[in-house]
C-alpha cells in the first residue's frame, strides 16, 4: 500500500515512542486505538507488541468489542489480554473511577510482561475536550496543561500518547484506508456524561473562536509555564528543607515567606506529596490552606495547624512548617 502523508505522520508518531523493549498497546476497539494497533503492525523492525483491552463491566457490548480486538490482534501476530474491572462500581463519578481502574489494570499487566511503556490512542481532539472540561471546573495551569504526552504510571511503567498532536479524523482515515472496522463507544454521545455534553457544544464554541487548535495551544502554553513554576518550586522546596525525623518533614518558614504565591502553592503540594504519595488535592483547598492560612500566619509569625489531603501542616512557634501524616479522624459518637 502506498503511504499518504497522513499515513506517514501516523506511523512516524508511533515510531518516535518506541524504545526497543516490549510495549503494551491499550486498544479499546475505537478508531484511535485501532489505528494505534495497525500502525504498530507496520513498524519494521518492530519491537515486541502486546495488546490489552479493558472491560469495565459497564456495558453489555464491551465483551464483544474486546473479542473483536483480540481477533484483530491475532491477525497482526500480537498477543492479547482482556483486563476486567471487577468489583462494585460507584454511582457518581463512574467515568473518573473507570479511568483510574483502567490505568491501574494496564500498569499491572505491563509490569507482568516486562513492558516499560503503555501506549494509548488519545488525539488532539481528546486534548481539547480535556482542557475545556478542566476550564469549566476552574483548574489552574497544571490542569489546563491537559494530558501529558508522557507520564509515569508506576516506578517501572510510563504512559505515552504518541497521537496527541494528530486529529481523530487522521486516525479514522488511517483505519478506513486499510478496511479496518472499529467500534464506537455509545458513552461518547450519552448525555449523562459531561464529556459527551461538551462534545455537543463544540460546533457552537468553534464558531465563537474557541477551536480545537486554540484549546490545544492553551494546553501547550500552560504546560510550558507549569514546568517552569514546578522547577522553581522544586528548587525552593530543597532550599527550605530542614532535618526532621521520619515520617515527617520540616521546612524553613523564613524561606517560605520569601516565595511568591504561585511557587508557595506548589511547594506545599510537593511537601504533601512527600508525606502522602499519590494523593490529590483540590486546588481551591490548597489555595485556602496556603493563601488564607499559611501565608498570613508566616507574615504575622503566629502558629497554625491545618489538614490537607490526610497531611497535617503545622507552623510552629519557632517559625518552621512541619508536616506529618494526619492522625485518624475519630468516629462520630465515640467517647
Amino acid at each position: 500500500m502506498r503511504l499518504t502523508a497522513r499515513d506517514s505522520a501516523v506511523e512516524a508518531a508511533l515510531r518516535s515512542h518506541l524504545t526497543g523493549g516490549p510495549v503494551l498497546l491499550a486498544v479499546s476497539g475505537g478508531p484511535d486505538s485501532t489505528a494505534l494497533m495497525a500502525a504498530a503492525a507496520a513498524m519494521d523492525p518492530a519491537p515486541t507488541f502486546h495488546v490489552a483491552t479493558v472491560d469495565h463491566g459497564l456495558r453489555p457490548e464491551a465483551a464483544a468489542e474486546a473479542s473483536a480486538v483480540a481477533r484483530l490482534a491475532e491477525t497482526f501476530g500480537f498477543p492479547h489480554r482482556t483486563l476486567s474491572w471487577i468489583g462494585p462500581k460507584p454511582v457518581r463519578g463512574v467515568q473518573a473511577a473507570a479511568r483510574t481502574a483502567r490505568y491501574g489494570l494496564l500498569a499491572t499487566h505491563a509490569e507482568s510482561i516486562g513492558a516499560a511503556f503503555v501506549l494509548t490512542g488519545h488525539t488532539r481532539d481528546d486534548q481539547a475536550e480535556t482542557v475545556l472540561m478542566r476550564l469549566l471546573a476552574g483548574s489552574g495551569p497544571a490542569g489546563l496543561a491537559g494530558m501529558r504526552a508522557e507520564r509515569r504510571l508506576t516506578r517501572s511503567v510510563r504512559l505515552a500518547r504518541p497521537f496527541l498532536h494528530l486529529s481523530k479524523a487522521d486516525l479514522v482515515a488511517y483505519c478506513e484506508a486499510r478496511g479496518l472496522a472499529f467500534a464506537r463507544d455509545p458513552s461518547n454521545v450519552d448525555d449523562r456524561f459531561a464529556r459527551a455534553r461538551l462534545r455537543q457544544l463544540v460546533p457552537a464554541l468553534e464558531r465563537e473562536g474557541l477551536s480545537t487548535d486554540r484549546l490545544c495551544r492553551l494546553a501547550a502554553r500552560c504546560a510550558r509555564d507549569e514546568a517552569a513554576l514546578r522547577a522553581l518550586a522544586e528548587a525552593a522546596f530543597e532550599a527550605a528543607l530542614r532535618d526532621q525525623p521520619a515520617p515527617g518533614l520540616r521546612l524553613s518558614g523564613a524561606h517560605l515567606g520569601t516565595l511568591s504565591d504561585a511557587v508557595l502553592l506548589r511547594v506545599a503540594s510537593l511537601a504533601a506529596e512527600r508525606i502522602a504519595p499519590g494523593g490529590r488535592e483540590r486546588l481551591d483547598r490548597l489555595e485556602s490552606l496556603v493563601l488564607d492560612g499559611l501565608r498570613p500566619a508566616l507574615h504575622a509569625g503566629v502558629p497554625l495547624r491545618r489538614t490537607l489531603r490526610e497531611v497535617l501542616f503545622e507552623l510552629t512557634r519557632t517559625g518552621d512548617l512541619v508536616l506529618i501524616p494526619a492522625p485518624p479522624r475519630r468516629a462520630r459518637g465515640s467517647s
